[in-house]
C-alpha cells in the first residue's frame, strides 16, 4: 500500500460504497486495528477537510485518551443506542454498527445522510492514529491519490 508522499499519510486502499450501502474495509486496516475482533465498531464523522468517517472499536477507544467519549455517552458504550443512530458529542457525531469477520459494514440510508455520503462514492482508507483509521471522501489526500503513479487497491 502506498504513502502518497514522503513522510505523508499511509493509504491502505480504496473502497466503494455499493448500491446496498455495503463498504468493505481493506484487509490490512482490518488486521492492523483488529476491527472485526469485537463484532461491532464505532464510526464517527471525519474532519471537515477529509469528510467521510473514522473507524475504531471499543477495545481501542475506551482505554485511550479519548475514552471519555464512551464514558460520557454510556448508551454508546453499552450499545444501547439504536445501531447506526448518530449521537452528537463535542462537534462530532458517533454511532456503532455491526462489522463482519471480513471487515464489511452496511451503511443505512440514515447513516449515509448523516455522513453526507451516497452509494457509488469512493472512500480512501487512511491510517489516522493508533486508535482509528479514516475512510476519507474528499480533500488533499484524494487529490494526491488521483495523481499517484502507482496502483491503489480497490476493495
Amino acid at each position: 500500500m502506498p504513502q502518497l508522499s514522503r513522510g505523508g499519510k499511509f493509504i491502505f486502499g480504496e473502497s466503494q460504497i455499493r448500491p446496498d450501502g455495503c463498504v468493505r474495509f481493506p484487509p490490512q486496516a482490518v488486521t492492523e486495528y483488529g476491527i472485526a475482533s469485537e463484532g461491532r465498531i464505532y464510526l464517527f464523522t471525519g474532519s471537515g477537510s477529509t469528510g467521510g468517517f473514522c473507524v475504531t472499536r471499543q477495545g481501542l477507544l475506551l482505554p485511550s485518551q479519548l475514552g471519555h467519549i464512551l464514558t460520557d455517552l454510556p448508551e454508546l458504550l453499552r450499545y444501547e443506542a439504536p445501531e447506526g443512530a448518530f449521537l452528537r458529542y463535542k462537534g462530532r457525531a458517533y454511532c456503532w454498527t455491526a462489522v463482519s469477520s471480513s471487515g464489511e459494514i452496511r451503511l443505512t440510508e440514515g447513516m449515509l445522510a448523516a455522513l453526507q455520503l451516497a452509494p457509488g462514492m469512493r472512500l480512501l482508507s487512511i491510517r489516522s492514529s493508533d486508535i482509528a483509521f479514516t475512510m476519507g471522501a474528499k480533500g488533499p489526500l484524494w487529490e494526491k491519490a488521483e495523481r499517484f503513479p502507482g496502483e491503489i487497491p480497490l476493495f
